[in-house]
């Protein structure tokens, strides 16, 4: 995982390789996982992904960090990993997939119209340290 850092410096340009390992050893033993699309060992799609269980939901996933090169957007790779999250789901009993997607991202929240999510609430945050940030 520490390998895809720079696909992840897509969402977050200054993101230090330090920070990103220390998150992924907090994370990781947390069911934190990456599915990752590679072109000739390369990684040009990532997204983190976590199975989890809440009262109102049951089991379900939630994406994390959805990103897609900007050279390979609009090959399909996007919706070949929504895909394989929606199989995998349903593989493991999950009732639904879940995830957040900002609210100035028209481009990320038109896919994930298309791909069937709808939105269903709103994910409110109070922000306690903005220099904690990615």
């Amino acid at each position: 995982m520490v390998d895809n850092i720079e696909l992840m410096r897509f969402l977050y340009p200054t993101f230090a390789i330090e920070k990103y390992e220390s998150y992924l050893q907090e994370m990781v033993p947390h069911n934190y996982k990456q599915l990752a699309v590679y072109e000739n060992d390369i990684c040009i799609a990532v997204t983190g992904f976590w199975t989890g269980t809440k009262l109102w939901s049951g089991k379900y996933i939630e994406i994390d960090n959805f990103i897609v090169h900007p050279e390979h957007r609009s090959k399909g790779l996007g919706k070949m990993m929504t895909d394989y999250l929606a199989m995998k789901a349903k593989d493991e009993a999950c009732t639904m997939i879940v995830l957040d997607a900002y609210t100035n991202n028209f481009t990320a929240q038109r896919f994930y119209f298309n791909q069937g999510y709808i939105p269903k609430g709103f994910h409110f945050i109070k922000m306690i340290n903005e220099e904690g940030l990615s």
